[in-house]
C-alpha cells in the first residue's frame, strides 16, 4: 500500500471535515469529487452557491451532497465577525473591517476552525502561502509549546530504497527564508514530529550543508553546526546529525566514508535544509527529475490543521493533502 493510501486508511478511521475555501477553482471540486468518492473526509466549499454548482455541471465534477457555505449570506457570519473583531481590536481590527474580511472565504473558513465548526482547511490553489498563512496566525495562533510556524513538503520517491522506502520530509520548503540555528533547531524538532505521526516511522534527522563534519567552514556551515547542538540539547533522544551533505546523510555506503561514525548511518528520512532556497530547490527537483509525489507545502507549528498547496498542484494533489490534513486534526 502506498503512502498516501495508508493516509487515506488513517483518515477514513475517524472522519473529519475538511474546509476549503477556493470552491470555484476547478481543481478543488475535482479533489472533492475524489474526496466523496473514497469517503475520507468531509468536505465544506466555501463561495458563491449558485456559481460553484455552474461550474461544476459545465465540467461534469460531482459534487452533489457535498456542504456549500456562502460567506455572504450565512447566519454564522456576524458571529464570526465579532468574535474576529474581538481576537484583533489590540491590533487596530474595527467592527467594520472585521464584517468586510469575514465575507472573504479563508478568514471565514478560519474563524470556522476557531469556533470548532470543522476540523482543517486547505487552501493555496490560487492564493500565495502569505494569504493561508496569515489569517491562519491572526485567529488560529501558533500550537501549545510550538516557538515557530514551518512547512514542509512529504516526498515520496518511486523505486527508491533511501528514507523510508522513498519517503522523506524536507523542511523547510515554503515559509522561512533564513532561518538561524535555533529557528533550524526548531524545524527539525517540529519536522521529526510530523514524520512520526504521519509516515508512522522513527525520524532519522539530517541537518544539511554543502560540507560534512567540516569539510568546509563558513557562516553557513556554523549556523548548521549550532542548529544541530541545539537540538541535541532540546531533545536528547532524536536521532540527528549534522552538519552532513545530502550524499552522506542518506547514502549508507557514502556515510560510512564522508562521516564515519554518524548515528544516522546514511539513513536519514527527515531531510533539514539550510534556508528556504534549498530546501524549495530540492524539493522541486526532486518533484519533477525523480517524478515523486510531493504533498505540500504543509505546515506545522499552527493551533489547528491548515495547509498550504503549491500553486502548480493537481486535484490529485489537493485530495492527497485533504487526507493529510485529515490524519493531522485527529491528533487535536
Amino acid at each position: 500500500m502506498s503512502f498516501i493510501e495508508k493516509i487515506k486508511e488513517k483518515a477514513r478511521k475517524d472522519i473529519k471535515t475538511i474546509i476549503l475555501p477556493e470552491a470555484t477553482d476547478e481543481r478543488i471540486l475535482q479533489a472533492t469529487e475524489m474526496v466523496k468518492k473514497e469517503k475520507y473526509a468531509k468536505i465544506i466549499l466555501l463561495g458563491n452557491e449558485e456559481q460553484i454548482r455552474q461550474i461544476a455541471q459545465e465540467k461534469e465534477i460531482d459534487i452533489n451532497g457535498t456542504q456549500i457555505i456562502d460567506p455572504e449570506k450565512s447566519e454564522k457570519s456576524e458571529e464570526y465577525a465579532t468574535e474576529l473583531y474581538e481576537l484583533r481590536k489590540a491590533k487596530g481590527m474595527t467592527e467594520e473591517k472585521a464584517k468586510e474580511l469575514i465575507k472573504e472565504p479563508i478568514y471565514y473558513g478560519m474563524m470556522m476552525l476557531k469556533q470548532g465548526d470543522a476540523d482543517g482547511l486547505v487552501s493555496g490553489a490560487a492564493h500565495s502561502t502569505s494569504d493561508t498563512l496569515r489569517p491562519a496566525l491572526q485567529i488560529l495562533k501558533t500550537a501549545p509549546g510550538t516557538k515557530l510556524v514551518s512547512a514542509f513538503f512529504i516526498m515520496v520517491v518511486p523505486d527508491c530504497e533511501y528514507g523510508a522506502n522513498g519517503t522523506f520530509i524536507f523542511a523547510d520548503s515554503g515559509l522561512n527564508e533564513e532561518p538561524d540555528s535555533e529557528a533550524l533547531s526548531e524545524i527539525a524538532i517540529s519536522s521529526s514530529k510530523s514524520f512520526e505521526q504521519l509516515v508512522g516511522e522513527q525520524a532519522k534527522i539530517a541537518m544539511l550543508s554543502y560540507s560534512t563534519y567540516g569539510s568546509a567552514h563558513s557562516a553557513s556551515t556554523e549556523k548548521v553546526i549550532e542548529a544541530t547542538n541545539k537540538v541535541k540539547e532540546k531533545e536528547p533522544n532524536l536521532l540527528v546529525d549534522g552538519e552532513l551533505q545530502l550524499d552522506a546523510a542518506i547514502i549508507p555506503e557514502v556515510a560510512e566514508f564522508k562521516a564515519k561514525g554518524s548515528p544516522l548511518k546514511g539513513q536519514a528520512n527527515v531531510l533539514v535544509f539550510p534556508d528556504l532556497g534549498a530546501g524549495n530547490i530540492g524539493y522541486k527537483l526532486v518533484q519533477r527529475l525523480a517524478k515523486a509525489e510531493a504533498y505540500g507545502p504543509l505546515c506545522q507549528g499552527i493551533a489547528k490543521p491548515v495547509n498550504d498547496l503549491s500553486r502548480g498542484c493537481s486535484a490529485k494533489d489537493v485530495a492527497g493533502v485533504v487526507a493529510i490534513t485529515a490524519v493531522q486534526a485527529q491528533q487535536i
